[in-house]
């Protein structure tokens, strides 16, 4: 999923930019699986603690004749469910990326990525994924990720771009893509991708899986035809970018409901999520921050939706392991449990993103973000002396 996404972003960026958000796409599948062996995944996964795992398990040190979830009666190779979840590590921060493209400097970002996956991610994924975890055993839910990677992504972007601050010329210059056939080849691999993302979260080849699948699968259409009914509304166009974003804002918003919900219920979650996130986007021009590529209305507002849906439509019918929501047992008692884990998601990582950028800001000799005059040039040559096409050797 992580090279869709950065073909997702890599065609809406400037030709100027577009190899330095593929490279910030693929420094995250790099770094991350490395540290993910050497102990993050135990930290993530292991212990009994209820904020944090141990280093049972750094450098996969007898990881492989350790159960893999935690769960009574539910086995999988241990291996393969680190594996599995390290693809969750690698594409959040990747998420990240989108909101503050054009502007941070390589070395920020290279520094980044490991600080924020021990401080931010892996917490919250012990808190939310682990048994153990303390949000685990408030009877949160979460299917696949909707606290975890979407809400986390999205509110780590939105610290990001203040601390950032704006591109030069934004909002006063257009900035539009460079290659949307680039994005929706990138939005199509996204969509067959997280069927894997969410259909594998059932951890099983069962009927769980199969009904998340449906419910992804239906989730992304029904957004898709709500974004692009608002966009026809409100400015007379249905746009291809409208629809690669309202695939991924039904995406987002069914990742923590998929194996919870069922019936028409995913159809409602996507057409809420595309039609909200279509107007979440106008946000940044009303209050003044620069979410480059709309990862703020599409993630964060997104993934609040789906997490908050799920104790409005979860039904018990579908997975006996979850809970029912508000339709079907009349109370707020799994709606209080969302709320609850969504503002703790917003909170923890709000905070720990921008305490780490103004740290990196402070020590790295160059800061954060690159000068205007590399600005102007490009970060593809100024940060990778390279240029994503060469047209005049053609």
């Amino acid at each position: 999923m992580t090279p869709g996404l950065a073909l997702f972003y890599g065609g809406m960026v400037r030709t100027k930019n577009v190899l330095a958000m593929l490279m910030n796409n693929f420094w995250c599948m790099g770094i991350v699986s490395v540290l993910w062996a050497a102990g993050v995944y135990s930290l993530a996964f292991s212990g009994k603690g209820e904020l944090i795992g141990n280093l049972d398990l750094g450098w996969l040190s007898g990881a492989l004749h350790t159960p893999a979830t935690g769960l009574e009666g539910l086995t999988i190779p241990p291996f393969a469910f680190m594996a599995f979840q390290l693809m969750f590590a690698i594409i959040t921060p990747a998420l990240i990326t989108g909101a503050i493209t054009d502007r941070i400097r390589w070395a920020a970002w290279a520094w980044f990525v490991p600080l924020w996956l021990l401080l931010v991610y892996t917490p919250i994924a012990h808190w939310v994924f682990s048994p153990s975890g303390w949000l685990f055993k408030e009877g949160a839910l979460d299917f696949a990720g909707g606290t975890v990677v979407h809400i986390n992504a999205g509110i780590a972007a939105l610290a990001a771009v203040i601390v950032l601050g704006k591109r030069k010329g934004w909002p006063a210059y257009p900035m539009p893509p460079h290659n949307l056939p680039l994005t929706l080849i990138g939005a199509g691999i996204l969509w067959f991708g997280w069927f894997g993302f969410n259909a594998g979260s059932a951890l099983a080849g069962n009927e769980l899986a199969a009904t998340a699948l449906v419910n992804t699968h239906m989730a992304a259409a029904a957004a898709l035809c709500s974004w692009l009914l608002v966009e026809r509304i409100r400015g007379g166009h249905a746009t291809t970018l409208g629809a690669a974003s309202g695939l991924v804002a039904g995406l987002v918003a069914i990742t923590p409901c998929a194996g919870f919900v069922g019936g028409m219920s995913p159809i409602y979650i996507g057409l809420i999520a595309g039609a909200v996130c279509a107007l979440a986007v106008g946000l940044k021009n009303k209050f003044g921050y620069d979410d480059s590529l709309d990862v703020v209305g599409v993630h964060l507002v997104g993934g609040i939706i789906g997490s908050l849906l799920v104790g409005v439509f979860a039904d018990t019918a579908y997975n006996g392991a979850g809970a029912d929501g508000l339709v079907e047992s009349g109370t707020f008692d799994l709606l209080g449990k969302q709320v609850l884990a969504v503002g703790a998601t917003l909170l923890w990582s709000g905070l720990l993103t921008a305490a780490i950028l103004l740290v990196l800001k402070k020590v790295l000799p160059k800061g954060i973000r690159v000068s205007e005059e590399d600005e102007d040039t490009g970060l593809d040559l100024t940060q990778h002396s390279e240029t994503g096409y060469a047209l005049d050797r053609v």
